[in-house]
């Protein structure tokens, strides 16, 4: 069996907020809504990692913390215009904030 998770991040605008993903190379994958005025629910992924950002209100708390592991965390950094990348007693690691204010946390992938 295969299993897989896949967390929900509210967003006021889920086109917005995929692109604000892109720069990490994630990518959309699909979008849903139920009528043409109502929220959009769409599915980013990057690789083996999907992350799902919803506009309905109630699907998620505001202020989220994801953390992502990746194998070349300068790139990453750059990609998100952070300068510095620091230093924790488990390794090294940044933190970037979304447009709707949640947060990635991305570290060294270990191996």
């Amino acid at each position: 069996m295969t299993e897989r998770l896949a967390p929900v991040l509210w967003t006021t605008d889920a086109n917005a907020a995929a692109d604000w993903f892109a720069r990490l190379s994630f990518v959309k994958q699909w979008e849903h809504r139920f009528a043409p005025d109502l929220p959009l629910y769409v599915s980013i992924a990057r690789g083996d990692v999907e992350i799902h950002l919803s506009e309905h209100t109630g699907d998620a708390r505001p202020g989220t913390l994801l953390y992502l592991y990746v194998d070349d965390l300068d790139a990453a950094a750059a990609a998100c215009g952070v300068g510095a990348v620091e230093q924790k007693n488990w390794g090294r690691e940044f933190e970037v904030v979304d447009l709707d204010g949640n947060r990635l946390r991305i570290g060294a992938l270990h191996r």
